[in-house]
C-alpha cells in the first residue's frame, strides 16, 4: 500500500518520499513503482515522459525523520495495530512540521483513537486508499469530531489531483467500505469451505452478475488474507457481531502462510511476487 500510495502522489506531480522499517522493502516499493508505471505506458495509460517525471519525484528516506522533516501530508500505511499507529504518530507530530496534515491509511481502526496520540489532533484524518492504488478509484476519508475543516479540504484536493473519487466517513469501526467489503469476502469465503462453487466461480457471479470489477476472493488476496482476518477480528469484536466471525479456511491458509498475492498464494496461485 506505501508503494502504491507513493506512485499516485508522485504521478500527480507530489514530490514523495517514500520510507519502511526494513530497508529491503524500501527498494521493492521503488522497483515495484517503476514495474506499475512501465505497465502504464505499455498499455497507453501514461506516457515514457510522464513516467520518467514521475520516477524523478521519488526518493527513498532511511527514517521516519528523514521522511517527513519537509512533509505537507503524511500519510501512514503500517500494519493494522492500533498501538503501533499510535506510536508511530505521537512520533510522527513532532518530526513533522507543524503545519503538516497527518493522515492514516486504516481500514478498520479508529482514527480519533490514532488522533488521541498527537497533541494536535484537528490535523489527522484519515485516507483509506484501496488496492492496487495506482487502479482502485476510491479514496474513503475518514472524519473524526475534532478534524478541521482544512485538514478535509486538503485531502480531499490531495486525492482529486490523484485522479481519485474521494467519499466522505464518519469515524466507526469499518467505516463504510470495509464493513461491506469484509461480509462479502467472509461470505464468499464460506461458500467455498462449503463447496458451493470454486473460487473463480464464485467470483464470476459477482462480475457477471452485479457488476464488480473484481470477485471478492480475488479481492481478499490482494488485499492480503492477513489483513483480512485481522479486520474481521477487529469488527467482530468491535460490533459484537458474528456475521464478522472468520470462516475456519481463512484462519488455516493464513497459518499456512498462504497470505495472497504478496506471497505468491492464496485463493489463487499468482506470479512470484513475494517480498520481504
Amino acid at each position: 500500500m506505501g508503494s502504491g500510495i507513493a506512485h499516485v502522489a508522485a504521478t500527480a506531480g507530489f514530490q514523495t518520499t517514500l520510507t519502511d522499517a526494513n530497508a529491503d522493502a524500501i527498494e521493492a516499493g521503488i522497483t515495484r513503482i517503476g514495474q506499475n508505471l512501465a505497465g502504464g505506458v505499455k498499455r497507453g495509460k501514461i506516457t515514457q515522459g510522464d513516467a520518467d517525471a514521475a520516477t524523478a519525484r521519488i526518493k527513498p528516506a532511511t527514517t521516519v525523520e528523514e521522511a517527513v522533516a519537509e512533509a505537507d501530508l503524511v500519510v501512514e500505511a503500517v500494519i493494522e495495530d492500533l498501538l503501533l499507529k499510535q506510536d508511530l504518530f505521537a512520533d510522527i507530530s513532532h518530526m513533522a512540521p507543524a503545519s503538516a496534515v497527518l493522515a492514516t491509511n486504516t481500514s478498520s481502526l479508529s482514527v480519533s483513537q490514532i488522533a488521541a496520540a498527537v497533541d494536535d489532533s484537528t490535523r489527522v484524518i484519515g485516507m483509506h486508499f484501496f488496492n492496487p492504488v495506482h487502479i482502485m478509484k476510491l479514496v474513503e476519508i475518514v472524519v473524526h469530531q475534532s478534524v478541521s475543516g482544512e485538514t478535509l479540504q486538503t485531502v480531499r484536493g490531495v486525492a482529486e489531483a490523484m485522479g481519485k473519487q474521494p467519499i466522505t466517513v464518519t469515524d466507526s469501526p469499518g467505516f463504510a467500505s470495509s464493513r461491506l467489503g469484509v461480509i462479502l469476502g467472509l461470505e464468499a469465503m464460506r461458500m467455498l469451505e462449503q463447496g458451493v462453487a470454486s473460487a473463480a466461480d464464485i467470483d464470476r457471479a459477482m462480475e457477471l452478475g452485479y457488476g464488480h470489477p473484481m470477485g471478492p476472493l480475488r479481492v481478499s488476496d490482494l488485499v492480503g488474507l492477513d489483513v483480512r482476518l485481522a479486520i474481521a477480528k477487529h469488527l467482530q469484536t468491535e460490533l459484537k457481531d458474528d456475521q464478522y466471525k472468520a470462516p475456519q479456511i481463512l484462519h488455516d491458509k493464513v497459518a499456512a502462510g498462504e497470505l495472497g498475492k504478496k506471497t505468491g498464494k492464496g485463493f489463487y496461485e499468482w506470479e512470484a511476487t513475494k517480498t520481504s
